[in-house]
């Protein structure tokens, strides 16, 4: 079925069986397939997607708490990914609708190392090498682009990871979305109020390990005048050396903030109802921290 996988085909298994009882509309296929572990234990929540030979995305979604998955499609070929956080992707091509092709296919997921942690000590961040944007609906369906230019803050990094610290200053004056107007609004009282409150500020004194390289950093953000808990799914990308002989550590992380929470209410609803913008906030942070004596 697959054309590059490990592990065998089962076709007596009661998971076979229970899926050839489904009924499916005469053109579609069954693709029934189990993610595993080196061990043969499943893996849960990981991500498959199937592609058409030109890429098209024709099915996607999460292995089960077997770590199995079922798409009905049309016969034909197709390409299917398999992802899972610390482990080794897989990608490989079947041919669903084949008859010599029977039962619930294996895939074998090998184990990868996380990235070593960075040493312990200060850290701060490059604000150079780093940034902070967010996306804003507009008009119910479109999308603003933005980003603060002017931030700092470090990161106090513990023997234990799950100790470690780390705070985030950002002037609230610095918001950029590409058009000057809209970036003085956005400054006014109507939303950030700059003038009144000229900093946003996050600190964290809890790093939660999720598995390999996802952590959860979670912390107080203070925006507005208002402090809410809030927490960055984050991942650890590993560490580097710099221009300079430097150590360095890079992360992704990303939230969704509704602005409502800080106060941030001012809206303007268009004739047809639809809010200009609307009341989620999607935040992402690539941050390069450098090591201090």
């Amino acid at each position: 079925m697959f054309g590059r996988r490990r592990g065998m085909e089962t076709g007596g298994s009661a998971a076979s069986h229970t899926a050839a009882t489904l009924t499916l509309p005469p053109t579609a296929r069954l693709l029934s397939c189990r993610v595993l572990d080196t061990v043969h234990q499943p893996v849960r929540q990981a991500k498959f997607e199937v592609t058409d030979p030109i890429g098209r995305r024709v099915v996607s979604g999460e292995t089960d708490p077997y770590g199995g998955f079922n798409a009905a499609v049309p016969e034909g070929e197709y390409r299917l990914s398999v992802t899972a956080e610390g482990y080794a992707p897989f990608h490989g091509a079947t041919l669903v609708g084949d008859p010599a092709q029977h039962g619930t296919a294996e895939i074998v997921l090998d184990a990868v190392e996380p990235p070593r942690l960075p040493a312990p000590g200060h850290w701060e961040i490059d604000p150079t090498h780093s940034s902070i944007a967010f996306t804003a609906r507009h008009i119910g369906f479109a999308r603003i682009h933005g980003r603060f230019t002017t931030f700092a803050g470090g990161v106090r990094i513990a023997e234990r990871m799950e100790d470690s610290s780390m705070r985030v200053i950002i002037d609230a004056g610095s918001i950029d979305t590409g058009l000057r107007m809209r970036d003085d609004h956005l400054r006014s009282a109507d939303f950030l109020d700059a003038a009144r409150h000229p900093t946003v500020e996050f600190y964290s004194e809890r790093f939660i390990h999720r598995g390999g390289s996802r952590w959860a950093v979670a912390g107080a953000l203070t925006l507005h005048g208002v402090s809410r808990s809030v927490t960055l799914d984050t991942q650890y990308m590993g560490t580097g050396t710099g221009l300079q002989g430097e150590p360095r550590a890079v992360c992704r992380a990303t939230t969704a903030l509704n602005r409502e929470d800080f106060a941030l209410n001012w809206q303007s609803v268009l004739a047809q109802g639809v809010a200009a913008i609307g009341a989620s906030v999607e935040v992402e942070l690539d941050v390069q921290i450098v090591h201090k004596a």
